[in-house]
């Protein structure tokens, strides 16, 4: 059954882990909640991708760290490993050294997908900031790698961005100011 009822209060609990009942609108749920939305963006943005063969197997492969990344964040006994971190770091070098150097910020755009991985930046960042809080209240406990993960994905996000705008030969804008 895909509903239970028991939430109808304004209380959840996280999925199989403590069953202790706490408010939605509370630290860990909010996390929890971010992540969600960025693992879900993320599939949109990946079948925006499809004919970019290099972008939609790496989202893909974000997605499932972010699965990893939401289960430990409820209680369970995952981890994200420190290979992953790495991973992200070896991407977002690579792809460094194939787009133009950065020259200051860029506006968002250029092309759908660009936009679109900029979105999915700032999903990232406000997950990574609502997972600071829970654990600054305690609510949950964040290993090392799990932080730094979520801080690298925005910046893998950022250079695939900048990478699609490139790939379609559509240089970046920057603001004016």
């Amino acid at each position: 059954m895909l509903y239970t009822g028991k939430g109808d209060g304004g209380t959840t609990t996280a999925f199989g882990c403590d069953q202790q009942r706490i408010s939605k609108s509370s630290e860990l749920p909010e996390a929890l909640g971010a992540l969600d939305e960025l693992n879900a963006f993320l599939g949109f943005v990946k079948m925006r991708a499809h004919g970019e063969v290099r972008i939609a197997p790496l989202l893909r492969e974000v997605q499932e760290t972010l699965f990893v990344i939401q289960a430990a964040v409820a209680g369970a006994e995952k981890r994200v490993e420190e290979g992953a971190v790495k991973r992200l770091e070896e991407l977002t070098n690579a792809i460094e050294q194939e787009i133009p150097p950065l020259k200051g910020f860029s506006i968002a755009g250029g092309t759908e997908l660009s936009a679109l991985l900029d979105v999915a930046r700032t999903f990232a960042r406000r997950a990574e900031r609502r997972l600071i809080a829970a654990e600054e209240v305690q609510a949950c406990s964040l290993s090392g790698e799990l932080k730094a993960y979520m801080n690298r994905l925005s910046s893998l996000l950022f250079a695939l961005a900048r990478l699609a705008n490139h790939l379609a030969g559509v240089a970046e804008e920057n603001p004016r100011y």
